[in-house]
């Protein structure tokens, strides 16, 4: 057998079910893993070993009697640290926070992955509060690229990019309020999905209000669709979740992308793309119409809406230093209190003129997909740069939003957007292609997903 941390959750799954390994041997192998790997990634800031291994344990009970408790039994999955876990420190990468807890309550997402018997490994690194597109902070310290330790895992999601990247646990579950997801997804070389809003449900609601998703992270479309369909159930504690879809999984198919009529859009009209990344995503858009997809170069027709989701982000991050008690306020990363002191100059009504501007840019993408039915665009204009810094070296702008032009508009719609890998660049960093679709069209997303996977496989190339 390959290496088990090679594995999967499908193939895991796979395995448990015809008895030829347990969730214990994969435990076991993807623990090993994180001891020998993570030091030099610092994708982890918190490992339970002994409680993983007794639920794997539990786990292998249920597979012999041939009960499995839900879609995920048995599979090595890690948790962003900006979900509450009962049981584990949530300390959201701030020193700020009182490590005692009491840590009492699960997230929806940690809540549906407990009822669906994944092995819970422990928690991924993220920025302080989630607040910027790269992951550092005062805490955890620099988490850093598998596939180059020099350059940036991206964020805020980086530390469950990094991980899923490098074998340490086939599942993980991300947050993105800007492209916190599919930023480190595209970086790191893995599949990321960021749903519809509401299709995760989110609580404590974020103080970034419904910028902020929960979505799959994972090495495979077959496993983002598996871990959706987990994590997708309703929680009275979201007022905005919505009804359980139909499964991810029973629609993912490749073949569904013919006679789709796919915009494809090389820079929204306004962005700037590295040679590299543009041809890699242009050759998986050709890889998309040899499936039978009806491509057209399309941009959507928006200008560029860094000024109004500013305002969103920057007051969220006020709220964020707000609910701070004061005493503590020195010890927060100096960026995140740089954004917070310009949300307070914000006033109601130029809050009220963003979200105005953001349902405005949500219709114009509503007309837009009565014409196609899915858009495509790079993930990112850039490749991953140096680790321990915000922006690309050389940048004009200061602030993370400036290199990210792709990720952050469609969190302002609600729209469903995933990054699936499409190529590497000459010095053998990744690229990712993003697939979005109109709201609630998840699995038409991944399915498009899918046929690129298909056409243009990496799950064979992994960081040294």
């Amino acid at each position: 057998m390959q290496d088990i941390t090679r594995l999967s959750a499908t193939e895991l799954l796979g395995l448990y079910r015809r008895r030829e390994l347990s969730p214990v041997e994969a435990t076991r192998a993807v623990l090993a893993q994180i001891d020998a790997r993570n030091p030099a990634i610092n994708a982890y800031c918190l490992v339970r070993g002994d409680e993983a291994l007794a639920a794997a344990r539990a786990s292998e009970r249920r597979w012999r009697k041939g009960e499995p408790a839900g879609l995920l039994d048995g599979v090595p999955t890690s948790v962003k640290d900006l979900l509450l876990t009962s049981g584990w420190p949530t300390l959201r990468g701030s020193r700020t926070i009182d490590e005692a807890g009491p840590w009492t309550v699960d997230a929806p997402a940690v809540a549906r992955l407990r009822e669906h018997g994944a092995v819970l490994l422990g928690k991924t690194a993220t920025p302080e509060f989630g607040w910027k597109a790269v992951t550092d902070s005062p805490l955890t310290g620099v988490t850093r690229n598998p596939w180059d330790l020099s350059r940036t895992a991206g964020g805020s999601s980086g530390g469950a990019a990094a991980a899923v990247a490098s074998g340490l646990g086939p599942l993980a579950v991300g947050t993105d309020g800007g492209g916190s997801i599919r930023i480190p997804a595209s970086f790191c070389g893995i599949v990321g999905l960021k749903p519809t809003h509401g299709r995760v449900p989110v609580y404590p609601p974020s103080p970034f209000g419904t910028l902020s998703h929960v979505g799959p992270m994972t090495r495979t479309v077959a496993d983002a669709a598996l871990l959706l369909d987990a994590l997708g159930s309703p929680d009275f504690r979201d007022t905005l979740a919505l009804d359980r879809r139909a499964p991810a999984v029973d629609e993912l198919a490749a073949s569904r992308v013919k006679g789709l009529r796919v915009a494809y859009s090389p820079a929204l009209g306004y962005a700037e793309v590295d040679p590299e990344v543009g041809q890699a995503v242009g050759d998986a858009v050709a890889a998309l119409e040899a499936c039978g997809a009806r491509v057209t170069l399309a941009d959507p027709g928006f200008g560029c809406p860094i000024a109004a989701f500013s305002v969103l982000w920057y007051a969220g991050a006020a709220k964020v230093v707000d609910d701070i008690p004061a005493d503590r306020r020195p010890l927060i990363d100096p960026g995140l209190a740089e954004v917070a002191a310009e949300g307070l100059r914000y006033s109601a009504l130029d809050y009220l003129q963003a979200q105005r501007e953001r349902a405005e840019l949500g219709i114009a993408m509503g007309a837009f997909h009565q014409n196609y039915d899915l858009l495509v665009t790079p993930t990112e204009p850039v490749l991953a740069f140096g680790a321990g810094t915000e922006v690309p070296d050389g940048s004009a702008e200061p602030r993370w939003p400036s290199w990210t032009p792709f990720t952050y508009p469609f969190n302002m719609t609600h729209q469903p957007a995933a990054t699936v890998p499409c190529g590497f660049s000459a010095a053998g960093l990744p690229v990712g292609v993003q697939v979005v679709g109109p709201r609630h069209a998840d699995s038409l997303v991944l399915s498009a997903c899918a046929a690129i996977e298909a056409a243009r496989p990496w799950r064979d190339r992994w960081p040294a």
